[in-house]
């Protein structure tokens, strides 16, 4: 998961200075590349300024005096001007209620704003900076740490030890779709068991370790999101299969033709998620480049501008969508809309097709063929109306 190694100078932001680095690179990564956040955005200057930077504690990554990333630190044992640094957004976003009946404020930080610049991307940076997190995380004896993450980034984060607990996920035309996470930093148990590279730069307290009680509980909420990573592999694939028989995708959708040992490759890194109607799966001018396939329920593609919603396409079950952004690299052109009950997806990243590509070419050869097979499906019904 590391990638080429960095060993970047990592630490907190210390300046005024270097927080207007932060602070542009963010409008360059946020608003300049993945078109969020601009109705907060300084354009004219080129910064993204948040209320929350004055109350956190920042992290930035540098190569060679060059800023390569950085992330937000939000920790509840801090104040700012007599006010605690978590507030009524991160209570809401992060579902936190439930989590502070058992425990203080003081024992949650919330890491946000986790941004690499690209050339760095797939490098071990990620987990550097995560290792540099923990650290803040061990001194402070804090139990939980909540984050969020888009479906196609989830697989990196399970590999860290981040675990789902909620089914609410965050949804806005601002954020688009993201997917709350928390780890639990002193279960060293979990994080060997998983292989989590961030397991080295934990303490391990042995009997003195703070977990926090009745945590399976309080995690329950997440199997919303299932994948192959939390789940037992062999309950996940059957769970699969039998959705995807009853969506048409293993007869004549994007499995056809396919062993169970291929489709199990194929799901390996996949996720599959539980929608709620609303729920904007794809944010237009989203430069990510996963692709979905829907195993029930129905979605909505929507031009949505200034003036309202259009519907120009629906879709259901067995067929895919996204697929425009996988293969031509292109951002996102619609939003689609989860409309409707009982809603499930399973999400692939770009890296996972691309893996499987190099490491499975006859099971990806299969899978690229059935996916030119229903576009082009979708193509000739689409003349048809013409």
């Amino acid at each position: 998961m590391a990638g080429a190694q960095i060993n970047a100078d990592i630490g907190p932001v210390a300046t005024a200075a270097e927080l207007r680095d932060v602070q542009r690179f963010k409008y360059d990564i946020y608003v300049a590349e993945m078109g969020r956040y601009g109705a907060i955005a300084d354009h004219a200057n080129r910064l993204l300024l948040e209320v929350d930077d004055a109350a956190s504690h920042i992290y930035q990554a540098r190569v060679g005096g060059k800023l390569a990333a950085t992330m937000r630190l939000t920790w509840g044992g801090d104040t700012l001007d007599g006010r605690g640094a978590l507030g009524a957004r991160h209570l809401e976003q992060y579902d936190l209620a439930p989590f502070l009946e058992v425990m203080p404020m003081e024992q949650i930080v919330v890491g946000e704003r986790m941004m690499i610049d690209p050339e760095f991307r797939g490098s071990s940076l990620l987990v550097e900076m995560f290792s540099a997190f923990m650290a803040f995380v061990n001194q402070r004896r804090i139990q939980l740490v909540f984050g969020d993450c888009e479906p196609h980034l989830l697989n990196a984060y399970q590999a860290l030890g981040y675990r789902t607990y909620t089914a609410r996920h965050v949804n806005s035309p601002e954020t688009g779709y993201l997917i709350p996470l928390v780890i639990v930093p002193e279960d060293m148990a979990y994080l060997r068991r998983i292989g989590s590279p961030l397991a080295p730069a934990l303490r391990d307290f042995g009997a003195d370790a703070r977990v926090p009680a009745g945590i399976d509980a309080l995690l329950a909420g997440g199997a919303a999101v299932q994948s192959h990573r939390l789940a037992d592999p062999a309950q996940y694939l059957a769970g699969f299969r039998d959705a995807a028989r009853a969506a048409g995708a293993l007869a004549t959708g994007l499995f056809r033709g396919m062993s169970e040992a291929e489709i199990a490759v194929c799901l390996e890194q996949s996720v599959t998620i539980a929608c709620r109607p609303g729920d904007r799966v794809l944010k237009r001018g989203n430069v990510a480049t996963n692709m979905g396939l829907v195993l029930s329920g129905r979605f909505e593609v929507r031009d949505t501008t200034k003036d309202g919603d259009t519907v120009v396409a629906e879709f259901g079950p067995g067929e895919v969508f996204g697929e425009i952004a996988f293969f031509l690299k292109l951002p996102r052109t619609m939003d689609v809309i989860a409309v409707g009950g009982d809603a499930r997806i399973v999400s692939f990243s770009d890296r996972t097709i691309r893996a499987l590509i190099e490491s499975h070419s006859e099971t990806a050869a299969t899978l690229l063929y059935n996916i030119s097979v229903m576009l082009c499906e979708r193509l000739r019904k689409t003349n048809e109306k013409l």
